[in-house]
């Protein structure tokens, strides 16, 4: 029997941490390659440094967005708000080193007369959702990511006390389950960077403790709850000036915050022939769908691919003891439910269109779905079929 009284922590950064600033350029290149064309190939990777960018990897697509990287990178450096002398929007220097995608690649995955499209790579991809919020998401990494979105938000507004944070932040939530239930916060952290040299500790404490008392249910934060802001002291300068970032390399924060596991691969970059990306989503798409349904509290499942092959090897599914079906009856209806080849995931939850820059910060998942197709797999309107299927 799984633990039910414990204390659980996850975190968060914002999308003026160096890593994310780097996955926000790697999807905003990918996002102008499918707005042109697409069926684009795209593998892009990021690397910030202070006063630097570099950018790398293997497509297949117009010329035109190659010879527009560098507006790219300023455009996203600039939006989200780093103009400080160590990594200024209009002065940082762009390498653009992107290439041809290799024709081995290209010629396991593209369809042919004989031969499905294939997986753009092998590996394993997880999918979780529990009922803990109303999205289906852990509570910890949930809240993570909304006190850095709210407190962006106000930043960015320009107005109010937030506009003195600077861009680059990271929150921690530890909260404490009794009976297997979220139920209070034993420690809030966040550091922030802060554009006023002056500021304290205490200082930043007082700006940011009314937003974030604004984003946790009230009942969560008490006297005994331990608040951790700024616990350095100063944070001004931060962002690739203060450490380098790289594209993927925040894949917790992307996925469940811990909470569950995933996959190998990470997300940002990849155009949605690599099941690193798309079937990540699938995953998650189908979890969310069999709690949805009410057939468990808890979903855990994992497709498992192989380059070039388009049928996913092997689907599980664990209900972690809550499930009101069997396990291997549920692996069976999600895979008359939803075709989970590669091109089956990329029509069903229509992932060729330039929506992915969005999803470089906050977290991939527990997201509203947008009108024009952006976090389609957040959706529960596979709940019937998956009935059906039952």
């Amino acid at each position: 029997m799984s633990r039910q009284n414990y204390l659980f922590t996850s975190e968060s950064v914002s999308e003026g941490h160096p890593d994310k600033v780097c996955d926000r350029i790697s999807d905003a290149i990918l996002d102008a390659f499918l707005e042109q064309a697409p069926e684009a190939r795209v593998a892009c990777e990021t690397f910030a440094t202070t006063n630097r960018v570099v950018v790398g990897g293997e497509v297949r697509g117009p010329q035109a967005v190659i010879d527009s990287v560098e507006d790219i990178v300023r455009e996203c450096v600039r939006d989200i708000g780093y103009t400080q002398d160590g990594f200024h929007a209009d002065t940082l220097e762009v390498t653009n080193l992107l290439h041809e995608q290799s024709v081995d690649i290209s010629m396991g995955v593209d369809a042919s007369d004989d031969k499905e499209e294939g997986a753009g790579d092998q590996g394993i991809m997880f999918g979780y959702a529990v009922d803990e919020t109303e999205v289906l998401m852990p509570a910890p990494i949930h809240y993570s990511h909304a006190i850095l979105a709210r407190l962006a938000l106000e930043r960015k507004s320009g107005v109010g006390p937030a506009a003195v944070l600077g861009p680059d932040m990271k929150s921690q939530l530890s909260l404490r389950y009794v009976d297997g239930r979220p139920m209070g916060a034993t420690s809030i952290v966040l550091s922030t960077q802060h554009l006023d040299e002056t500021l304290t500790s205490r200082d930043v404490r007082a700006i940011v403790e009314p937003y974030i008392r604004e984003t946790l249910p009230a009942e969560w934060i008490t006297d005994e709850t331990e608040w951790l802001v700024n616990p350095t002291g100063k944070f001004v300068i931060g962002g690739p000036d203060g450490d380098a970032g790289l594209t993927g390399r925040k894949i917790i924060v992307d996925t469940y915050g811990g909470a569950a596991p995933h996959g190998g691969g990470a997300f940002s970059g990849k155009d949605p022939t690599k099941v690193d990306r798309s079937a990540a989503y699938a995953a998650r798409y189908l979890a969310k769908n069999v709690v949805a349904a009410g057939l468990a509290t808890k979903c855990t499942l994992q497709l498992a691919y192989a380059i070039g092959v388009a049928r996913p090897l092997s689907i599980y599914v664990d209900t972690h003891g809550t499930g009101k079906v069997e396990e291997a009856a549920i692996e069976a209806a999600i895979a008359k439910a939803m075709d989970l080849t590669p091109r089956g995931i990329r029509e069903h939850l229509k992932l060729n269109r330039p929506i992915y820059q969005r999803t470089a910060a906050y977290g991939h998942f527990g997201r509203t779905p947008d009108a024009d197709g952006g976090f389609s797999w957040e959706k529960t309107d596979l709940i019937e079929a998956i009935k059906s299927a039952l």
